[in-house]
Order: C-alpha cells, then sequence, then structure tokens
C-alpha cells in the first residue's frame, strides 16, 4: 500500500514550471498596475506613496506618538477602544431578547420570521453608512460612532445568539423539569450555563470587528483615530500617520491576544 502511495506521489503532475510563471506575472501586474495610481491634489505614484507610508512606519513622530493630550495617540487610541467597547456592550445586550424573539424551537414561527428579517436589513446597510446616518443626527463625533458600533454588533451578535440558543440540549431542561424546578430556576440552572460561554466567546470577536471598524469609522467624523490618520496623510505628514499606524498595529496585536487567550479560556471551560 505504502509503496503505490509512494509511486503515485512520483507520478503527480509537476506544475512549479508553470505556477511561478503565474505568480511571476501576477505579481508584474500588482506592481505595474499600482505606479500608475496617483492620488487628487499630487503627482507622486501609487508606489512612491507606499513607500513613503512604510517610511513614516519605521520613522514614526515621538511628539504625537507619546503625546498624553488630546492630540496625541495614545488619547486617539483610548477613544477608538471606548468607542468599539461600549458599542459591543451595548450591541449585546440589545441582542439578547432580539435573539430569544428570533429563535424558532422558543418563539412562534411567524414571529421568529419577523425577527429574522429585522436583522437581515439591520446586516444589509454597512458601518459606514450608518456612520454618515448617524452623524447627521448626532454631529460629528465620539457618540455618533457608539451609536454606529452598537447597531452593527446588534446584527451580527444576535444571529450567532440565535445559533447558540437553537442547539441547546433540551435534555438538561427535562431533567430540570422532571425535579421540580420552576420556569425561572430552569432558566437560570438549565439555559443560562449553556448560553454564557457561547454569548461571551460572540461579544468578544465581535469586539476585535468593532475596534477596526471605530478606525474606519474616524475617518467620516465618527471619533477614534481615522480622521486624524486621513488628515496626516492628505497633508502628506508621512511620520505623523506612521505613528499612528505603529499606534493601530500595537494595539490590534494586544486585543487579539488577549481576546483569543479568553475565547479558549471560554470554549475550554
Amino acid at each position: 500500500m505504502n509503496k503505490r502511495i509512494e509511486e503515485a506521489y512520483e507520478k503527480r503532475p509537476r506544475n512549479y514550471i508553470y505556477n511561478l510563471c503565474i505568480a511571476v506575472v501576477v505579481v508584474g501586474l500588482l506592481i505595474w498596475s499600482g505606479t500608475a495610481v496617483e492620488t487628487s491634489g499630487t503627482t507622486q505614484s501609487g508606489t512612491a506613496i507606499a513607500l513613503n507610508i512604510l517610511s513614516g512606519i519605521f520613522h514614526p513622530d515621538t511628539t504625537i506618538l507619546f503625546n498624553l493630550t488630546t492630540s496625541g495617540v495614545p488619547y486617539l487610541l483610548l477613544e477608538t477602544i471606548c468607542i468599539a467597547f461600549l458599542g459591543t456592550i451595548v450591541g449585546a445586550i440589545i441582542s439578547i431578547p432580539l435573539a430569544f424573539i428570533s429563535a424558532s424551537n422558543l418563539t412562534p414561527k411567524p414571529v421568529a420570521f419577523i425577527g429574522r428579517i429585522v436583522i437581515m436589513a439591520i446586516r444589509t446597510v454597512p458601518a459606514f453608512v450608518y456612520g454618515l446616518m448617524f452623524i447627521r443626527v448626532t454631529g460629528p463625533g465620539a457618540f455618533a460612532g457608539l451609536l454606529t458600533m452598537s447597531l452593527c454588533s446588534v446584527g451580527m451578535i444576535t444571529k450567532m445568539y440565535i445559533e447558540a440558543i437553537e442547539d441547546l440540549d433540551y435534555h438538561i431542561l427535562e431533567s430540570l423539569d422532571a425535579a421540580g424546578c420552576t420556569t425561572w430556576q430552569k432558566i437560570l440552572y438549565g439555559i443560562l450555563p449553556q448560553l454564557m460561554p457561547n454569548f461571551a466567546s460572540t461579544a468578544i470577536y465581535r469586539f476585535d470587528i468593532n475596534l477596526r471598524d471605530a478606525t474606519v469609522l474616524g475617518l467620516v467624523g465618527a471619533g477614534g483615530i481615522g480622521a486624524p490618520l486621513i488628515f496626516a496623510m492628505n497633508a502628506y505628514r508621512w511620520n505623523e500617520a506612521g505613528s499612528i499606524l505603529v499606534g493601530l498595529i500595537v494595539l490590534v496585536l494586544i486585543v487579539e491576544w488577549l481576546s483569543t487567550k479568553i475565547r479558549v479560556k471560554l470554549a475550554r471551560g
């Protein structure tokens, strides 16, 4: 058997040269197309701008990187974290009753269908559009970003919560019912222990997404570090843009490491 496998392995098609040629052509086309990109108001090519951004990352402006005032990178990163965190908390809280209403195993199918339609409608609109809408209502600032993150979180978190609710182990509830437990006791000892790890893991995962989305929302004036980043790049202050990007990279790496540790701990119990 092993000999037949070795013979088949030796007779496999040799496509190294073909794949290498395709890779070279693709890379060449990407480089060629990048040289033709020009931003408005400048004659620099896309390659030159990319090199300037990389140079700014490796040579950041330390005056704003370690500036503890409201215009410094630490404060802007903290504001971004707060927008993402509070948006996740508000969205997770709103998602709990909406998920129970939309779960087909707990509510009548017409009610669950209406709830799912609402969730689909919320998830259809991109976060960028929500940001523009809330800025018109509340004005630019962190509060518009908070509302945007909350509404965007509801769509995804509710969908994940519904899947967790529909995967409940009913044998545990039947055992509690046979033991004479009340409805509240069945919820407290039978439903919540099954749902809380999934709920918490979903909320943490959504926080990772919101942290990145909060950065993008800053571009439209919804608070966070996105607006200073785009202003620095439009003014060709590459060292300042590099310091902001360095702060973002460090922040995302730290949050990703912590969230992974917490999710693993929740999954393993």
